[in-house]
């Protein structure tokens, strides 16, 4: 189930933004790239990552243009004149006093909140605990567009003595339903307490490892999330907190369901994009693909997709 009229209502009245903005795409069943197309023939041009980004909080609106946008939007979403606008008003000074997540952080996604937040914050792993050595992690779009599933190996190397878990994090498409989305622990792990935010669409799951590791000591371990309950998907995205090593995105899509291009594209942790996007090629045959970042840096990085 996603969000009601009820809950809009409620998020509209309290916020925050990105919450209401998700919400409210939630209720209208709008995809990403129908709302791009909507603000587009009103002559406002912006990106579904960006779409993407303030809905998951990873970014908030701050330019004339991006505002002018905001206010494009309760149009197309058939909201309350002024009710996100609003929002960003209200918030506007906890926004300056944001600071990106610090290096060795294990948020999965920027912008958690509500239980996964709590979870990390008051009884996660310790931040700075674990350096990501190696990351590969593989995406199933289902023939129906929606996000599937993720599965991820990873290898970490412990900075500390007695790391023992890792906080693995999900967060799904617009109308995700996170008491349906299901994590397994794949290799040399074990499911510990999971958290799901409604509001945000996010679970936060602990795994937890075979022993504690000494300082020094590496570790490989995979996890999965299978999904199936958001909307039509239009990226794949992951936040770094702080500098790591080699990461592998490769997204798989179902029958039928092939884009008609994908791009890669990076931003710093404050959301600024950086550098210029690059199309990359998707194999025909086997529906995929990927990019491959050697040594990553804190922020976010990704692959967008336009459908036709």
């Amino acid at each position: 189930m996603g969000h009601t009229e009820a809950d809009l209502a409620r998020v509209l009245n309290t916020g925050p933004f990105h919450q209401a903005l998700r919400a409210a795409l939630s209720v209208r069943g709008l995809p990403l790239q129908r709302v791009q197309h909507h603000l587009a023939h009103r002559g406002i041009k912006v990106g579904v990552t960006s779409l993407c980004y303030w809905q998951q909080g990873a970014r908030r609106p701050r330019r004339p243009e991006s505002l002018r946008a905001v206010r494009a939007l309760e149009e197309v979403l058939e909201l309350p004149a002024q009710s996100l606008i609003r929002l960003l008003g209200a918030d506007a000074a906890g926004a300056r006093g944001h600071r990106p997540p610090a290096p060795g952080s294990h948020r999965g996604l920027a912008g958690l909140t509500g239980e996964a937040e709590r979870l990390l914050a008051r009884d996660g792993p310790p931040r700075g605990g674990l350096e990501t050595l190696v990351l590969q992690e593989h995406v199933r779009i289902g023939a129906d567009r929606r996000l599937l599933g993720r599965d991820a190996l990873h290898v970490v190397r412990a900075r500390r003595d007695g790391v023992d878990r890792f906080l693995a994090v999900h967060r799904g498409d617009s109308g995700c339903d996170p008491d349906r989305v299901e994590v397994s622990a794949l290799e040399n792990c074990r499911p510990g307490r999971i958290r799901r935010d409604r509001a945000t669409g996010t679970v936060a799951a602990e795994l937890l490892f075979d022993a504690a590791l000494r300082v020094g000591e590496t570790y490989v371990f995979g996890y999965g999330f299978e999904d199936g309950t958001g909307g039509p998907s239009g990226a794949s995205v992951r936040a770094f907190g702080g500098r790591g090593g080699q990461y592998l995105l490769q997204v798989r899509f179902g029958p039928g369901a092939l884009p008609l291009r994908c791009r890669r594209f990076a931003g710093a942790a404050d959301g600024t994009p950086r550098g210029v996007r690059t199309e990359l090629a998707v194999s025909p045959r086997h529906r995929t693909v990927h990019l491959l970042e050697q040594s990553v840096r804190p922020g976010v990085l990704g692959i967008e997709w336009e459908w036709e």
